[in-house]
């Protein structure tokens, strides 16, 4: 299992990095990626703590670490800016925090997480499928999501994703030790949205290749 999609103390993570990393080891994880909330405000603080974590950690976790950063309202006009930046601090993937249906996000967000080129579009909501196609050609990875709440369009993410061809990831969103679900869980949840065991295999190997990718430029 991977999970592209966890936070830390660094941002509204309850775990330091470490503690982070050992509970996703035990829980059967072999890669995650920390991607905490940044805004222009704390995004160099942030990679500036993870990024040397990472390096130092990496060869001895037992589980492959990136560090990377989720884009939090950020105004839409200047998201793929900040794309832009933290891809120039050195994050390894860049996530952008996504229309979901839990919270007040502006309007236009995802297309410009899109049009921006961001790695994983997380927890999209009532993503278009004007927007779901140009993902498919752009390469942006949607997510399907195990945190409730954000769950809540999982399922009209995974039917626009199947109509549009757009790749999917099932991330966890940990925040919590017990937020990294385990496999029978992700399952599960997956299901639940409506997605066939063929698109759950292909949503985790659309996870293992970008993290392929990672590993050549890291």
């Amino acid at each position: 299992m991977i999970d592209l999609h966890v936070h830390t103390y660094f941002s509204d993570g309850k775990n330091s990095p470490a503690v982070a990393m050992r509970y996703a080891k035990a829980a059967g994880y072999r890669a995650i990626a920390f991607t905490d909330h940044v805004d222009a405000s704390n995004m160099r603080h942030v990679l500036e703590n993870l990024l040397p974590m990472v390096r130092a950690y990496g060869p001895y976790a037992g589980i492959d670490l990136f560090a990377g950063v989720e884009l939090t309202h950020v105004p839409a006009a200047l998201v793929p800016d900040a794309i832009r930046e933290a891809r120039a601090m050195g994050a390894h993937i860049v996530s952008v925090h996504g229309q979901t249906l839990a919270d007040i996000v502006e309007e236009g967000t995802n297309l410009a997480a899109i049009e921006g080129g961001a790695d994983i579009l997380c927890h999209p909501g009532l993503i278009t499928e004007q927007e779901a196609v140009l993902a498919a050609e752009r390469g942006v990875l949607l997510e399907i999501t195990t945190r409730p709440g954000h769950a809540l369009a999982n399922g009209h993410v995974a039917v626009t994703a199947r109509r549009c061809g757009t790749k999917l990831v099932i991330n966890n969103d940990a925040h919590h030790s017990s937020d990294f679900v385990s496999r029978d869980k992700r399952k599960a949840i997956a299901l639940g949205a409506g997605m066939t065991p063929d698109e759950i295999r292909q949503a985790e190997e659309n996870s293992r290749a970008l993290v392929v990718r990672l590993l050549r430029n890291v």
